[in-house]
């Protein structure tokens, strides 16, 4: 499992954003960024810095992915019929570790990369511990009878600050989802925008 070096709330502070929409976010309390120069007056961003903070937003957003699994989406999303950046969007969604966390199974991406992790998730009946595997069209999602119970799943599943989207279906009765269909960008739940095209524009320089 890649490790997550950079502390969630730092890379809001870099951001300027809140991009998970947690309550806890310092970019609740002070917009600029860490650090004692963190409140000098920045200049216009070059587009280059554009397109660089959009890939560190998207990229960081799901609990921060390796930047070569990263490069990896892009390529896929690239030779798929359509537009690139939905295509990106599509392949980040079909993430089981991205599932998990919209089925509310868990309360944050970061830790529904390491529950799929430990081993708590099955798909289709067979247990999945791979939290970049992508989930396909009508595959169905659920926590394993043993985790049902976990502390973690029985708070997330009524945390209020957040809805499951209409592309999945969830019955937290019984903890498992449906993925109906693969989402468009304007359907996915991000509490900041998000601009894949810029993502695209980066790495196609």
């Amino acid at each position: 499992m890649s490790k997550r070096v950079t502390a969630k709330h730092k890379l809001d502070r870099r951001m300027g954003q809140n991009i998970w929409g947690r309550q806890k976010s310092p970019v609740n309390r002070r917009e600029y960024g860490p650090g004692q120069h963190g409140q000098r007056r920045k200049g216009k961003m070059s587009d280059f810095g554009t397109q660089l903070r959009a890939k560190q937003k998207l990229k960081g957003y799901y609990a921060n992915i390796t930047e070569k699994q990263f490069r990896r989406y892009y390529f896929e999303a690239i030779r798929m019929k359509g537009d690139s950046g939905e295509n990106l969007i599509g392949l980040l969604e079909r993430r089981l570790d991205a599932v998990v966390y919209r089925s509310k199974f868990v309360a944050t991406p970061f830790a529904a990369r390491q529950f799929v992790n430990h081993g708590h998730v099955k798909v289709n009946g067979r247990r999945v511990n791979i939290p970049s595997y992508l989930v396909k069209v009508g595959d169905v999602i659920e926590v394993k009878d043993a985790s049902k119970q976990l502390e973690v799943v029985v708070v997330a599943s009524q945390l209020a600050e957040r809805d499951v989207p209409d592309y999945i279906d969830v019955d937290h009765q019984k903890m498992v989802a449906r993925f109906a269909r693969i989402p468009g960008l304007t359907e996915v739940p991000y509490p900041v925008q998000m601009e894949p095209n810029l993502v695209v524009e980066f790495y196609s320089r």
